[in-house]
């Protein structure tokens, strides 16, 4: 949340203080750059040594070690230089982690533009087998301890190095001595010898400032350890989630219209297995920036990436087209769907029908992997259009089906209707909320602007989710295509209450409750900068979303299917606290 910055006088005498602090320490007179970060410190001291926080620490929260404070500072363009501080009180262990930090920037090269301040408050000391085994359990990333290498914090490092820097490692369990020593040295701290038979497991509370002095509070504990406060997960705050993320989108798209695929930021990596299904459906998002916020730039960034996908369609000699996979010689059903969902958004932003023809032989294609009587669909053909497989994903069915409503939509030809409602008895008939498929909601959601009155449609789509509300509440991770189904179904549920459906049971309480709450655990998949300042080039994925559990992974679908929840929840924001979500969110 944000914080007020200090009075003028209380920060004159904290920087006047920490200058001091800095002299003690050898620093001399001060370089800007440790100037800077003693602003920062001071600010940040307002909120980490408050009284509540004080009450909150007890005698020695760092066990052995007393009192530990870490500061964490990042220009943005590199990892973070951390600091550690020790004493017998708070103030002392934060003296001492400050003096530190200022006499490391006496140097001039790191520009303090973010800082952090850590303060340790709980700590277990564990034998090594303990670690072992609560690592090696743990979903990748997700043991968010920080560990001492000793009782006196002499080697300890915060949670977000040790996951930042692949340091845990989760396949065998415990630590990586290589990747541990290898961190240090990069660091310009003594690596060790040999891992220590017993450790201290510490979390802390987390202040954050940016380069603009706003203080950040950090959740302590749960899943967004670490992460930033929101009081209020409003329209406008969503927003500039979108407008950020779509940002980043439009940043990797390159000169021939493709994006760059992907990003492990650990260690900056760029991730080269290009999919052109998720090539497809990333456009959606930049479609969806466009409509917030519409730019000439931005729409010949959109032309060129339809513009490659379109290289990538094939037809076949009765002129149906497919969208073609060239890496494995394959065109796959889902594919050819996100294409035509794809170009209906662009044709209804710019109110144009430029790409109706190839939607409509791309239709015919999906028909060709359809059969009507049974509303099942054959998923992955060769390249020369002969069958490959009859299954690849379930997601395939809802993705074609959506984009034969869109083909209704878009013609009006009823060829498409029946069979999107082919395909759809199929769903209602093999039970397809088993499959918890944000894209049968998606279908779900367009056939009934087509089908406003058919009470099995709206039985259906209310299910796919409210069977599987508590295992979506529940669900640990980002996983970001949840948001994407309970906004679909919460078009459908708007619709049929418009078109006077019964509730038939449905639980709208609990379903906007869990609106709510994967809405929130999604910010805990975005890069805010104290995420970032923890990876090899934070400024490469700021500001954008990542899947925690794969490395840390920005991978362009993924940011698209964070943003395609999230726009939903902007467009219907107000609708949604008409029908009580703040309430059912618990927020007031």
């Amino acid at each position: 949340m944000k914080g007020k910055k200090a009075g003028a006088v209380l920060l004159l005498l904290a920087v006047l203080a920490a200058a001091v602090i800095a002299a003690a320490a050898g620093g001399g007179i001060r370089s800007r750059e440790a100037a800077l970060f003693q602003e920062k410190a001071a600010l940040l001291r307002e909120y980490a040594l408050a009284d509540w926080v004080r009450l909150e620490l007890g005698s020695a929260p760092a066990g052995e070690a007393g009192n530990a404070v870490f500061f964490s500072v990042c220009d943005g363009t590199a990892r973070a230089s951390v600091f550690t501080g020790t004493g017998s009180t708070v103030d002392e262990a934060w003296d001492s982690a400050e003096a530190k930090a200022s006499a490391a920037l006496q140097d001039g090269e790191t520009e303090p533009r973010w800082v952090k301040a850590d303060v340790v408050y709980l700590s277990e000391t564990v034998p090594e087998e303990s670690l072992t085994q609560s690592v090696r359990q743990a979903r990748q990333e997700f043991f968010r301890y920080g560990a001492a290498f000793d009782s006196g914090f002499d080697t300890a490092l915060l949670e977000a190095e040790l996951n930042g820097a692949k340091i845990y490692d989760y396949e065998n369990g415990g630590v990586s001595l290589k990747a541990l020593n290898r961190y240090l040295e990069k660091a310009g701290r003594t690596p060790l010898e040999a891992l220590p038979s017993a450790y201290t497991l510490f979390q802390c509370a987390g202040w954050f400032c940016d380069e603009d002095n706003t203080v950040y509070e950090l959740s302590a504990s749960g899943l967004d350890y670490g992460r930033r406060k929101v009081a209020l997960l409003g329209a406008d705050y969503v927003k500039e989630r979108i407008l950020s993320a779509s940002a980043f989108l439009e940043s990797q798209v390159k000169e021939d219209g493709s994006f760059i695929y992907g990003w492990y930021p650990r260690f900056d990596n760029e991730i080269e297995n290009y999919n052109i299904v998720r090539h497809a459906s990333t456009l959606w998002s930049l479609l969806c920036r466009y409509r917030l916020a519409p730019d000439e730039a931005l729409a010949e960034n959109i032309r060129r990436t339809i513009a490659f996908m379109l290289e990538n369609v094939r037809y076949d000699s009765q002129g149906r087209a497919y969208l073609y996979e060239s890496k494995s010689d394959e065109i796959k059903l889902g594919g050819c769907g996100v294409a035509v969902v794809a170009l209906t958004e662009y044709m209804d932003v710019f109110q144009n029908r430029e790409y109706e023809a190839v939607c409509k032989a791309l239709g015919e294609g999906i028909l060709t992997m359809l059969n009507q009587d049974t509303g099942e669909y054959r998923h992955v053909l060769h390249g020369d259009f002969t069958p490959k497989e009859d299954f690849r994903t379930v997601y395939y069915d809802g993705e074609a089906t959506f984009a034969l409503c869109r083909l209704y939509g878009l013609t009006n030809e009823d060829r498409w209707l029946e069979a999107a409602k082919s395909a759809i008895d199929h769903f209602i008939r093999a039970d397809y909320t088993q499959y918890k498929d944000h894209w049968v909601a998606y279908s779900m959601n367009e056939i009934t602007k087509y089908i406003p009155d058919n009470p099995d449609y709206y039985a259906f789509a209310l299910n796919n989710a409210q069977k599987n509300l508590e295992e979506i509440a529940r669900r640990d991770t980002t996983y970001h295509t949840y948001l994407e189904l309970l906004m679909a179904t919460f078009q459908v549920y708007d619709r049929m209450m418009d078109n006077g459906g019964s509730t038939q049971g449905f639980d709208l309480d609990g379903f906007l409750r869990t609106v709510y709450i994967r809405a929130d655990r999604q910010l805990n998949g975005y890069f805010f900068p104290e995420y970032a300042m923890y990876m090899a080039n934070p400024a490469r994925i700021l500001d954008t979303f990542m899947v925690r559990h794969d490395g840390y992974r920005v991978r362009i679908d993924d940011v698209q299917h964070n943003i395609g929840g999230y726009f939903l929840y902007y467009t219907n924001y107000d609708k949604m606290v008409q029908y009580g979500l703040l309430t059912s969110a618990g927020i007031y």
